[in-house]
């Protein structure tokens, strides 16, 4: 007679080995933004023009900066290829042949596709990992890559742009302020709850400066002109309304570093305005600092206003990707409310 409960025990068995196997392999690591990419010496030569050209067009910050930085590795030859493998971001390249894109490939369940394709693979090497396979033709590898880096690049910087607002709300949405500004100011602005703000005359300024002011500050500044003017604020208009701002209201005054600049239309959830996005400075006999500026001007008709939207990081020896993209979630949740 069986004994009651063995196949339950059995299954119960075989799972606890299942996940034991599961926490053998290590945590990935690596910041998210850092991405290593394994290819053969002879592919990277031919590529990697084409490669970098997709993966770090640059982004405006305080300079010119990419978004991911790139990490080339031949496993063959290189003696930290164990460790490098690890990392959260990977892409790897080659045809099925090569034994890395090979033992990725064998990761997934799904069947290998016809050369060129892109393969996306969770935890090959690590727990956490995210793999990008660059499946490339035997010859002529070049225009695939150009295709297929293009594509990586436009789904890991969503991924990554979702990760940035994640963690910026990691403490919860202040929708208690956004409420009582909606209903007693006209605006609305969805600001994570570790911010705190200030309010002179018609100027709401909104700070975080978390874990301490001399390592991190992000602050965003409203204020509205009544009625709105006919034109929309030139690049000029805009540079002065700031450099006011900065001179009354800020704890530092601030002057605009003018040598990487973009100035363009935009539309926001039914406003209509411009956009001008520069970096700051402090002034020269001031203790030296900067970094980047985003600054808007929205039209509001059902108001008859103009918002002025001033926001600026402060984050030394840190690269700046992060904090801009942090101000674009903070701006882009603007609000008009007649």
């Amino acid at each position: 007679m069986p004994r009651p409960f063995a196949i339950p025990l059995l299954f119960a068995s075989a799972l606890l080995v299942v996940a034991v196997a599961a926490c053998e392999q290590p945590r990935a690591h690596g910041d998210r933004n850092a991405v290593i990419v394994a290819a053969s010496d002879e592919l990277w030569l031919q590529i990697e023009d084409e490669f970098r050209a997709q993966m770090e067009p640059p982004v405006q910050t305080v300079r010119a900066e990419q978004p991911f930085r790139i990490t080339p590795v031949d496993p063959e030859i290189e003696d930290g290829w164990g460790q490098l493998r690890r990392f959260r971001q990977l892409v790897v390249m080659g045809t099925a042949e090569t034994p890395w894109v090979a033992e990725a490939l064998d990761s997934s369940d799904e069947a290998v596709p016809e050369a060129p394709a892109l393969v996306e693979v969770l935890d090959v090497w690590a727990r956490g990992q995210k793999v990008w396979v660059l499946l490339l033709p035997e010859t002529d590898p070049g225009p695939a890559v150009t295709q297929l880096a293009g594509e990586v690049l436009t789904k890991m910087d969503a991924e990554y742009r979702d990760y940035v607002r994640s963690r910026m709300y990691v403490s919860g949405r202040d929708t208690i302020l956004a409420d009582s500004l909606a209903q007693n100011v006209g605006f609305s602005i969805q600001l994570p709850n570790v911010y705190r703000y200030t309010v002179e005359g018609d100027v709401f300024r909104f700070r975080n400066d978390n874990p301490s002011p001399r390592e991190l500050i992000r602050e965003v500044a409203v204020t509205w002109i009544e009625p709105a003017p006919e034109e929309d604020p030139t690049q000029e208009e805009l540079e002065e309304w700031r450099l006011e701002l900065a001179a009354e209201y800020y704890v530092d005054p601030q002057e605009l570093d003018l040598s990487v600049v973009t100035f363009r239309e935009i539309e926001l959830n039914g406003a209509r305005g411009v956009e001008f996005q520069a970096a700051w400075r402090s002034l020269p006999d001031a203790w030296p600092a900067g970094g980047p500026s985003i600054v808007r001007a929205l039209r509001c008709p059902e108001q008859d206003r103009m918002y002025l939207m001033d926001s600026w990081v402060y984050a030394p020896d840190r690269d700046k990707y992060e904090y801009v993209i942090q101000l674009q979630y903070i701006l882009d949740s603007f609000r008009c409310h007649p």
